[in-house]
């Protein structure tokens, strides 16, 4: 225990998480994505745009309560994960029903996405026009088009943000092993506080010498 443990220990600052930045761009991707290849009366455009909300709201809460509550934190987190393995089967399911090739991992499109580090919905689409500009042969249908690469490109994200947020719920499991949360924290400062009223109170036992 460290002296002077507040009670609600800093908490938020979710925008400087990767994970919250990428689920947030997987968001933005999926919105366009949807708005241009999924019917927009459909209950899958629906259920897609929900599900890339939902992984960014989730982290976003999470990272709120974990001020007062771990337990909440870890869970929050946890439905932000599930939301994005959720989105990441729509856009597989949208290419296998529409007869798209699904990249290897180790296609080097998918790592020049990656290290192109982008940052916003703009770099993503500058990426897909680059790519359908010197794409391969990709199936019977020759080059690839841009919903292949679009859907590939929100695939190549989502792999990364999943990943992070594995990390992120095994260390938030972590914490709340060893540190405990709001109650036993609480505990700690209250015992801590009598402790110290009980020194001050106590009277000075020095002897004086004649």
């Amino acid at each position: 225990m460290t002296a002077g443990e507040p009670l609600i220990p800093k908490h938020g600052g979710y925008r400087k998480l990767k994970s919250f930045q990428l689920a947030q761009l997987v968001y933005d991707m999926t919105v366009r994505f949807c708005d241009s290849y999924v019917e927009k009366r459909s209950r899958t455009h629906d259920q897609m745009v929900q599900a890339a909300r939902s992984g960014v709201q989730n982290i976003a809460e999470g990272s709120q309560a974990s001020g007062t509550s771990r337990k909440m934190e870890i869970k929050l987190t946890n439905v932000a994960r599930a939301s994005l393995e959720e989105l990441r089967l729509d856009y597989e399911d949208f290419l296998r029903q529409r007869g798209l090739p699904l990249w290897d991992r180790d296609d080097i499109r998918r790592q020049r996405l990656i290290d192109r580090r982008c940052a916003t919905m703009e770099e993503v689409a500058q990426w897909v026009r680059e790519e359908h500009g010197q794409s391969r042969p990709s199936g019977p249908g020759g080059q690839a088009t841009f919903p292949e690469i679009a859907a590939n490109a929100a695939l190549a994200l989502l792999n990364v943000a999943c990943s992070l947020l594995d990390r992120q719920i095994a260390t938030q499991a972590k914490a709340f092993e060893t540190e405990g949360g709001f109650t036993e924290r609480l505990y700690r400062i209250r015992s801590e506080n009598r402790a110290f009223r009980s020194t001050q109170s106590k009277p000075s036992t020095k002897s004086t010498e004649e």
